[in-house]
């Protein structure tokens, strides 16, 4: 039976890219903002494009953080893309405004220190070791289009445990050093757009499936 995978719809501008690259590896992908659809999919992508606080509102506005933690909560993937996966973060301080984030990792949303923004084009990553989601594409390039990220390490803030593994960082470059990907159990995030990452991309999105 074919895995399931439903792109949040909650007023996060044109994610239908996302949807048409999950159909073209042949998975079941739908645009939708029905709670229980998104509760009971294989696999939930959370979008994201604008700014930290928007996305932020209109998220609650739709139960999406209720939505995160009920699934993170039962093991079920979910997979959050750009400003998706700052928002997984505590807080963002973006145009003057400080807003709390979903808090699902330790970590704050800033404004990157570069010459040029926004971060525009394609980069290389360095990435995590024992990384499923970069699995066979690990010096491949990946397509970013931001002007924010988290750029402090959170590592210090886990805890080790011999029953938890920790979270798998993986770092881009733009001006200085920013998370690129987190994965962590059930909640993996890409900072940039795998879904206009080209075969890259396409992979990356098979290999988070395979977690589902």
């Amino acid at each position: 039976m074919s895995k399931k995978v439903a792109v949040f719809d909650y007023g996060s501008g044109n994610v239908r890219s996302a949807v048409n690259a999950f159909r073209r590896l042949g998975i079941d992908a739908n645009l939708t903002s029905d709670f229980s659809t998104c509760l009971e999919a294989d696999g939930l992508l959370v979008p994201g494009v604008g700014a930290f606080a928007a996305v932020m509102k209109d998220l609650r506005a739709r139960r999406g953080d209720t939505l995160i933690d009920r699934r993170l909560a039962g093991g079920r993937p979910v997979l959050g893309i750009c400003v998706g996966m700052q928002v997984m973060f505590e807080r963002g301080l973006e145009h003057g405004e400080d807003t709390p984030g979903m808090g699902e990792w330790p970590g704050t949303v800033e404004k990157l220190r570069a010459p040029i923004l926004p971060h525009m084009g394609w980069s290389k990553i360095q990435v995590g070791a024992d990384s499923q989601l970069f699995s066979g594409i690990e010096d491949e390039y990946f397509y970013f289009v931001h002007s924010y990220g988290v750029t402090a390490d959170p590592t210090k803030h886990y805890r080790q445990s011999a029953r938890m593994k920790p979270p798998i960082f993986s770092w881009g470059t733009h001006g200085q050093r920013f998370l690129a990907a987190v994965e962590n159990g059930p909640l993996s995030a890409t900072q940039f757009h795998p879904e206009k990452s080209g075969d890259a991309g396409m992979e990356l999105l098979r290999n988070w499936i395979q977690t589902c």
